[in-house]
């Protein structure tokens, strides 16, 4: 299994690094339970296994945190991804992945100009009338420059790491290695849905490192927000943007992490800035359905006339317009407390998982009643939001990969909110945009679009039912049908079924030879060795080989864990 798991043996460096460093927190033992030590040592890699004493004051989410940070660029972002998992993880476990700052030493930039001056078919200095080389900021995946193009035009310059992607790529395909192993040694992992988890990541960590991909999530974001004087999205200059470089219009003004003493040394008006920052994320959830998906403080900018520009659109989430309609169901239900409505929802959610529905219904009611005649400015939406979460978790409900984004989100806004305003209450600034993107379903212009759509599938499956009742006419009459059965851990199953045949047999064969040999041993005549019938001691001999191998068999099965 490990070999055939770990055959991409181009990616041995790399995951020797990454063993070295779970070995070093504490995590020696799943190393060796993965068998990836054994792998290693073959290899001819030695592998250190001191542990610092350290560690023994850190707890299990601290270590896992130190070690994804040692790991690299991809672990880094896998635990940003892990953060926003409040429906798997519980508090601690996502206050440590929320540590995780993707802050590394800026590269010098003259490893950076062959690059550039490639993507920009032509020399820094003809492209740009003037270029910072010292850096604004710097990331595992890119960094950051000042500019300014020949118009006179302000500008900052994203360039990619060179050499980012293949080591990406090799972590890539080790961490989907490692989960398969981890989900077959593991079996009560799956209902967490590891391999989803990874595909949303992967697909995540791909975007960000093509810098179109921003440059079309920015533009995208400035046409929703065109006709709003007070929010600001940089423009795009395309003309110089690719894979590897993004150029955008560098906008000045005070970066958010100087919140309370530049803002108010600006005359500007927190509680203000704290109602249009939410209102423009809010809108961007329930209205456009494509939202920043981190709006931290480093990712506003304050600007005159308490206006606010939002940066850094590299990691964005969308909702489906029947996702929408889940969404401001359930904010809606949080809001007038509505436990039936709540518990439809999340029914909606679960999927293919049946929870209890009673005692779901039940604590539900007991959740809705808690907040039972509360006034409005007293809610913690983030609050409720971690016990929900919380709740689901208890019921083994997992959230759809495209929603916990948005409770990250959601739960990010109100902290940034209150950073500003103390009295910031996010669920009265919700309720405008509640009514009207509930309004918007019902508007004569959606009924109509959704007609239209439901119309057209409905004349699609008419058309096609013909012709598809023909083909299963016939194929009932040729005796063609097959009924495919899907058992879940099958393969599992047929492995501890061929692993037990295996150790029939040879316990077979090893009783076989026992009585064989007796019956040899009473046999006068023949070679001798020892003085004793030759083939009865080979027999005996052989015999005691599979019974050793059997004992060995069960003992390390009975080791790991395995029934």
């Amino acid at each position: 299994m490990i070999l055939e798991t770990l055959s991409a043996m181009r990616d041995l460096g790399r995951l020797h690094d990454i063993t070295s460093v779970l070995i070093r927190y504490g995590f020696g033992d799943m190393v060796k339970r993965l068998g990836l030590e054994r792998l290693l040592e073959k290899a001819g890699r030695a592998l250190n296994w001191t542990r610092f004493e350290e560690l023994i004051r850190l707890d299990t989410p601290q270590r896992v945190r130190k070690a994804m940070e040692e790991m690299g660029p991809t672990f880094i972002k896998f635990g940003q991804i892990l953060a926003t998992r409040v429906d798997l993880f519980p508090p601690d476990w996502i206050a440590e992945f929320e540590k995780l700052h993707d802050r590394v030493p800026p590269l010098p930039f003259e490893q950076l100009r062959s690059q550039i001056e490639e993507d920009l078919n032509g020399p820094v200095r003809e492209v740009f009338v003037e270029f910072d080389e010292t850096p604004l900021a710097a990331a595992s995946i890119a960094q950051v420059h000042r500019a300014r193009l020949p118009d006179g035009q302000q500008v900052i310059v994203k360039i990619r790491r060179p050499g980012i992607r293949p080591t990406i790529e090799a972590d890539l395909r080790l961490l989907e290695r490692l989960l398969a192993v981890v989900e077959y040694e593991f079996p009560d992992i799956r209902r967490f849905h590891p391999q989803e988890v990874l595909r949303q990541f992967k697909i995540s960590l791909r975007n960000e490192l093509d810098l179109l991909t921003e440059g079309r999530n920015t533009e995208r974001a400035a046409n929703n927000f065109a006709d709003d004087p007070n929010i600001v999205i940089p423009k795009v200059h395309w003309e110089y943007c690719g894979e590897r470089i993004n150029v955008q219009e560098y906008i000045e003004g005070i970066a958010g992490r100087n919140i309370i003493k530049a803002v108010d040394a600006a005359g500007l008006d927190p509680k203000i800035l704290a109602q249009r920052g939410a209102d423009a994320v809010l809108k961007m959830v329930l209205i456009d359905g494509f939202f920043h998906a981190d709006p931290h403080p480093g990712n506003f900018i304050f600007l005159p006339e308490n206006r606010l520009a939002f940066i850094d659109f590299g990691m964005v989430g969308s909702l489906s317009e029947s996702r929408r309609d889940q969404v401001v169901d359930m904010l809606n239900a949080i809001v007038i407390r509505d436990a039936a409505t709540m518990v439809d929802v999340l029914l909606d959610w679960a999927g293919d998982t049946v929870p209890n529905t009673e005692r779901l219904i039940v604590e539900v009611g007991m959740f809705i009643d808690k907040y039972h005649g509360v006034a409005l400015k007293q809610l913690r939406l983030g609050d409720m939001l971690m016990e929900m979460t919380s709740l689901m978790r208890d019921h083994r409900l997992i959230l759809p990969p495209d929603l916990t984004m948005l409770f990250k989100t959601l739960i990010t806004l109100e902290g940034t909110g209150r950073q500003l305003d103390p009295d910031f209450d996010i669920v009265a600034q919700a309720s405008p945009l509640l009514q009207q993107a509930t309004l918007l379903r019902y508007h004569p212009d959606t009924l109509l679009r959704k007609g239209r759509r439901n119309l057209a599938s409905l004349m699609s499956v008419l058309s096609a039912l013909p012709q598809d009742v023909r083909r299963l006419m016939r194929l009932l009459r040729s005796g063609a049908v097959r009924v495919h059965v899907d058992l879940n851990q099958l393969d599992r199953f047929g492995m501890l079924m061929d692993r037990a045949a295996s150790r029939l047999t040879v316990g077979m064969v090893t009783a076989s030879l026992i009585i064989g040999s007796s019956i040899v041993m009473t046999v006068s005549g023949g070679p001798t060795l020892f003085g004793l019938p030759a083939l009865g001691v080979l027999g005996f001999t052989a015999a005691g080989i599979g019974g050793l191998w059997v004992l060995i068999s069960i003992w390390k099965t009975s080791s790991r864990g395995e029934r």
